[in-house]
């Protein structure tokens, strides 16, 4: 995960104005779910594809369960340039 990410969810640097808290620890699921999606980021990049709406989503309020990457939605075009990446990862 990126310091500037881990750092942001730990100690916010002014507080939010859309009235959420701010959150100062992050949980172990979450700190993985963005490790994840700077993985998953890097790699659409190389591939010269971005989804506009990247995010993690914790639903469930125990803590027993992982926190969830959430890809969201995305044109027919880049939809399509995902798929051709995949199918061609997929056949090596």
């Amino acid at each position: 995960m990126s310091t500037q990410r881990r750092q942001a969810g730990k100690t916010p640097t002014s507080a939010p104005t859309d009235g959420t808290v701010p959150v100062t620890a992050v949980h172990p699921a979450i700190e993985d779910a963005l490790d994840a999606l700077d993985t998953l980021v890097s790699a659409l990049r190389r591939a010269g594809i971005k989804l506009p709406a990247l995010d993690i989503r914790t639903p469930w309020p125990d803590e027993g369960r992982d926190a969830l990457v959430h890809i969201g939605p995305c044109s027919a075009q880049v939809a399509r340039a995902l798929a051709a990446v995949i199918v061609k990862g997929a056949s090596r």
